[in-house]
């Protein structure tokens, strides 16, 4: 079995919290073949940045580096942030395309490059992660590297035209080329990479998931829904449900019904839209009016981004007109938080709740929607309302899936949610339950590095 080298923009390094299934499918893949984790370290250093700190853990070795200030800032800042985040996630408006910081990208990629290379095998597989990281086959290609090399995007693809619209988009999207397997969420998204392959990129679609370049290299396309490590959120939210932060939150809602989201906050989570669509449950449903407390958990992230400044604005403004309207003495509509809550604590709450709201405006998969299902009581479980812009849509018919932009229809699945009947709800469940024990992230590791070992 070759080793495996997994590189993303950041490590998940022993004895650190895992943050989510991705960290935990890509140690347990690490662990059964022995291997190299390599990625930036999260500093940022007053020195040049490529300074590198090893660790070792069993069979497997983390390799970090460190980046200086104007790196970090043009290449994750900059250009990751600034300019392929938004427009990856079809929000052309939002995009800053600064050549300054196009540079600074490809020179941190160059450098993760310079610094990789001289640890890879020829036998290796090679396995590369998100978009902060385009261009690195082609990068490391350039070095001399000839041995097995995939990628996944963890992001939505966009459609041909938008692409299109960034300029030098041809030499950049082009890089995908030197890659053996390009991986995606979901069947639509390695449709729209090969749409733009074939009507931008200078290539043709040979077959179904198989592409040419330019100069005739084939390589592959494939789609694999990420999942989560099922069995242990719904050991985690059984574990929490007894725990005091969990016990607080069901005491404090008095008998009220409890609907929950969790997101980082982010423009493409759809969060302003959320809060005025509970707005209209409360205008459309009055009869329900008092029943249901709407949580919401939202992290600040980027928050030295003005976008995400302006965002936080906006949703603590919306949270005070929706309360200041329809507040009662002893009851708060909306509850927003910009806190961090453990893993396990949040297991919790997705327990106690009996609607999750998950409503992208656009969303590669997201993961939330998934741990809301496996940490239901399989006694009482509750109803997942879910975007049909999130990719996980198209595994989770059996969710409430709505429109994010419409508002009367998300505010109607909210008081469908809150009053279905107990057996509707356990159909409902039992059926993503089964199909995420089924596809969890065990199964996506192993069903993409089969794929790459055999492109």
């Amino acid at each position: 079995m070759s080793r495996l080298v997994v590189v993303s923009n950041r490590v998940a390094l022993p004895g650190e919290p895992q943050t989510g299934g991705l960290a935990t499918g890509l140690r347990a893949a690490l662990a059964e073949r022995g291997g190299l984790w390599f990625g930036w370290s999260g500093k940022v250093s007053r020195e040049a940045s490529g300074t590198l700190h090893e660790h070792r853990d069993g069979n497997t070795t983390y390799v970090t580096m460190d980046l200086s200030r104007p790196d970090h800032d043009a290449y994750y800042l900059g250009f990751s942030n600034g300019a392929l985040w938004p427009l990856l996630h079809f929000r052309l408006d939002l995009v800053n395309y600064d050549r300054g910081t196009r540079e600074g990208y490809r020179r941190v990629n160059a450098l993760f490059a310079d610094r990789l290379a001289p640890m890879l095998k020829d036998d290796d597989i090679v396995w590369i992660h998100d978009y902060h990281l385009i261009p690195l086959a082609a990068l490391l290609r350039e070095r001399g590297i000839g041995c097995r090399i995939g990628f996944f995007l963890h992001t939505p693809m966009p459609s041909a035209d938008l692409v299109s619209a960034m300029p030098d988009h041809q030499r950049f999207f082009s890089t995908l080329y030197a890659y053996d397997l390009v991986g995606f969420h979901t069947r639509r998204d390695m449709e729209r990479f090969q749409a733009y392959v074939r009507l931008y990129g200078g290539g043709r679609v040979i077959a179904d998931g198989e592409l040419e370049a330019p100069g005739g290299r084939r390589f592959r396309t494939g789609s694999f829904p990420i999942s989560i490590d099922t069995a242990l959120i719904a050991q985690q939210a059984r574990i929490a449900a007894t725990k005091p932060a969990v016990r607080d939150l069901r005491g404090s809602l008095r008998g009220r019904l409890l609907a929950i989201g969790v997101d980082r906050l982010d423009y493409s989570k759809g969060l302003p839209e959320r809060f005025h669509a509970f707005e209209r449950y409360l205008e459309r449903h009055r009869d329900q009016r008092g029943s249901l407390t709407f949580l919401q958990v939202a992290p600040v992230s980027r928050g030295e981004v003005p976008e995400y400044q302006i965002l936080r604005s906006q949703l603590e403004q919306i949270a005070g007109h929706v309360n200041g309207a329809y507040a009662e003495a002893d009851w708060t509509p909306i509850r927003y938080v910009n806190q961090n809550y453990s893993h396990t604590q949040l297991a919790g709450f997705y327990r106690t709740a009996r609607l999750g709201l998950v409503t992208p405006l656009r969303d590669g998969m997201n993961l939330v929607a998934k741990e809301y299902v496996a940490a239901q009581d399989p006694e009482d479980p509750g109803v997942l309302i879910l975007s049909i812009l999130a990719g996980a849509a198209d595994e989770m018919s059996e969710a409430l899936i709505v429109n994010p932009h419409d508002l009367d229809g998300v505010a109607d699945a909210i008081a469908t949610g809150a009053d279905m009947p107990k057996a509707k709800r356990i159909e409902r469940w039992r059926a993503m339950m089964d199909h995420l024990e089924r596809h969890d992230i065990n199964a996506w590791r192993q069903s993409y590095l089969q794929a790459l070992e055999a492109a």
